[in-house]
C-alpha cells in the first residue's frame, strides 16, 4: 500500500488543506501520516502574558464521598476547547470506571504515584509511576484502583470537552431513574460496554 501523502499546507494562518485528510487517516489507525503544525491560534505580533499558575497543594475543585479528589488543572473552557487535563486521587478503596468508549474524545492516564489498573481494551495493565496510556476516539478503556493503597495520575482529554458536568454528575446517577441516567451517559459520550 502506498504511503499516505498529503497536500502541502496553504499560506500562514489557513487552515491546512490536509488537515481534513489527517484526522480521518488517524481516526482510521493510519499512524505514518506526515504531520504539519495546524493553523495559528495566536496571531499578536509581540507575545502576550497569558500563563497560569496552580501551585501544588491548591484545593481539588471536587472531593467525592469516598474520598477521591479532582484537581481541575486545565478545563476545555480555559483551554479554548483544545485539551482539558485533571489530576484525580484515589484513596484506597476499589474505584473507578467499568469498560467503556467515546466517540469525541481521546483519554491518555499518566500515573503520578501508586498502582492503577487501566484497561485497554484488551486486558488489565497495572500502570505504575511514569507509566503513559493514550486512548483514541473509540478506545475501549476503564480503570480501577484495586491495589489497597491511595493513587495519583493525571487524566488528559482532547479535545477539551465539558468533564467537568460529568465528574460532578458521578454523585448523582445512583439517584438517577434509568432514563436520566442513560441521557447523562449519552451527554457526557460515555458508551458502556455490555
Amino acid at each position: 500500500m502506498p504511503e499516505p501523502r498529503l497536500r502541502p499546507a496553504g499560506l500562514a494562518g489557513e487552515t491546512p488543506p490536509g488537515d481534513v485528510c489527517r484526522q480521518a487517516q488517524s481516526c482510521l489507525g493510519v499512524h505514518d501520516v506526515r504531520m504539519t503544525y495546524p493553523p495559528r491560534l495566536y496571531h499578536g505580533k509581540e507575545g502576550e502574558i497569558s500563563a497560569t499558575y496552580r501551585p501544588d497543594g491548591t484545593a481539588p475543585e471536587l472531593v467525592y464521598p469516598n474520598g477521591t479528589r479532582v484537581h481541575y488543572l486545565s478545563t476545555g473552557t480555559s483551554t479554548g476547547g483544545l485539551f482539558g487535563l485533571y489530576r484525580w486521587e484515589c484513596g484506597p478503596d476499589v474505584t473507578g470506571p467499568d469498560p467503556h468508549f467515546h466517540r469525541s474524545i481521546t483519554e491518555s492516564f499518566y500515573i503520578l504515584s501508586g498502582t492503577m489498573r487501566i484497561y485497554d481494551g484488551r486486558r488489565w495493565i497495572d500502570a505504575e509511576p511514569g507509566d503513559y496510556v493514550h486512548v483514541p476516539a473509540g478506545g475501549v478503556h476503564g480503570f480501577k484502583n484495586e491495589s489497597g493503597a491511595p493513587v495519583s495520575m493525571l487524566l488528559h482529554f482532547s479535545p477539551g470537552a465539558p468533564r467537568e458536568g460529568y465528574f460532578e454528575g458521578l454523585v448523582r446517577v445512583a439517584q438517577m431513574s434509568e432514563e436520566e441516567r442513560t441521557a447523562f451517559y449519552r451527554e457526557h459520550d460515555n458508551l458502556w460496554l455490555a
